[in-house]
């Protein structure tokens, strides 16, 4: 045992976490976790597709969905491998460089779709609060300016604390608290000084995450008031509803991210099994639950999506296209 550590220690490859006393029955819940990843993959890849395909839908609002299905569907490719690849046991560990390679597109991607969502929610500001200058404002100039600004910051800013991990010393055993990497869980094995990591870690996550909450939470508080301020109950109800998508979807970016860190933070007595189910919860709700709230909650997508299907339908049953077209 005691060689095994100190091979363990030695080495520059780490070992994931799967499910901790669940092992014998990895097979059987790599059915449910494919599936969540099939859904992720089909879910973002269908919105793109309808937004892509449905020129009425070729607005600013859509163009930040799709941005933020783009974003999602990333995020589920990233750590699809380690995750299933555990659960069906072809891998066991990971080299240095894949690790921080895949901590870099986890964090990366976690404040692009945090970025995303303040997009989205200055396009309902705008559109609530300013309706006649909505076009004027979001134009397509505009709006791919935002999308360079939000690829720029999720992506330029991160590089320092991910690329020093490659000159930390790990001394402490090789072992990840989840089957897919992140940066605090590296920095928690190192044995050299990690005050840099820490502190631009630190102020990585109040610039992005935190910076973007306060001002998400600042956009619906102008939306509230300029809502309250609509003399029609029926136009207030019709204002709002067009908010519960995005709503929805802060929601469960950031309560799961609240979760995980005060898991991290203060759960150091909780069983392990917590631990990991909290960040497979951070890594994978938004992503899978995204384009279903969208799907559903969303007029224009939803009859797109309905359209879609019964299309395929109509295809698969002789003689539809005749009835189809007569309609």
């Amino acid at each position: 045992m005691s060689a095994i550590f100190i091979s363990n220690l030695n080495s520059s490859r780490f070992i994931l976490t799967g499910f901790p006393g669940l092992e014998v029955d990895y097979l059987w819940l790599s059915i449910p976790f494919s599936s969540i990843y099939i859904i992720v993959f089909l879910g973002n890849c269908m919105v793109l597709h309808v937004i892509r395909t449905e020129s009425s839908l070729h607005q600013p609002m859509f163009h930040f969905l799709a941005m933020l299905a783009l974003t999602d569907l990333c995020m589920g490719l990233s750590t699809m491998y380690t995750v299933l690849g555990i659960l069906w046991g072809f891998i066991q560990e990971i080299s240095l460089d894949a690790c921080i390679a895949q901590s870099y597109f986890i964090h990366g991607l976690s404040f692009m779709e945090s970025s995303v969502l303040l997009a989205m929610a200055f396009d309902r500001y705008v559109a609530i609060c300013h309706p006649l200058r909505y076009s004027s404002i979001l134009t397509n100039d505009k709006i791919m300016k935002i999308g360079v600004a939000i690829l720029c910051r999720s992506t330029l800013l991160i590089p320092p604390v991910i690329i020093r991990l490659k000159f930390l010393n790990y001394c402490r055993p090789h072992i990840l608290s989840h089957s897919f990497c992140l940066h605090q869980d590296l920095i928690r094995m190192a044995c050299s000084d990690i005050r840099f990591n820490s502190i631009y870690g630190l102020a990585l996550v109040i610039s992005n995450l935190l910076l973007d909450a306060v001002l998400i939470l600042i956009s619906y508080v102008m939306i509230l008031r300029a809502v309250l301020a609509i003399a029609s109950q029926e136009e207030r109800i019709k204002s709002l509803q067009t908010c519960v998508s995005h709503i929805c979807a802060v929601s469960i970016f950031y309560i799961p991210i609240i979760g995980l860190t005060m898991v991290h933070r203060f759960g150091k007595h909780l069983s392990p099994l917590v631990h990991v189910l909290m960040g497979h919860i951070y890594i994978l709700f938004p992503p899978l639950m995204n384009p279903i709230i969208y799907s559903i909650k969303t007029q224009q997508i939803r009859r797109r999506v309905q359209r879609l299907f019964y299309l395929k339908e109509m295809k698969l049953i002789p003689g539809a296209t005749i009835r189809l077209l007569a309609v």
